[in-house]
């Protein structure tokens, strides 16, 4: 597994949390979150930039992603490895 980023911002009402990219995301990238209140995976379904729908990012950008579990700022972003 590989750190892409962390989580800045979580948004409980609609499970979504902003991540500052230190690496490439794209969706369908495989990921697992740890260090919130909960430790899981999910595969990347939808992201968005400004609340505009996007494929990918790069470093430095926020992206919001949606999460299928509660989570937390400062929580890591890994990509998991195939």
């Amino acid at each position: 597994m590989k750190p892409i980023g962390k989580i800045i911002h979580y948004y409980d009402k609609i499970s979504v949390a902003i991540v500052e990219l230190t690496d490439k995301m794209k969706i369908g990238d495989k990921i697992k979150i740890e260090g919130g209140k909960n430790e899981f995976d999910q595969t990347v379904d939808s992201m968005e930039i400004d609340r505009k729908p996007v494929s990918s990012a790069v470093p430095g950008d926020s992206v919001g992603i949606k999460v299928k579990e509660k989570t937390g700022e400062g929580a890591l972003v890994l990509r998991i490895e195939e």
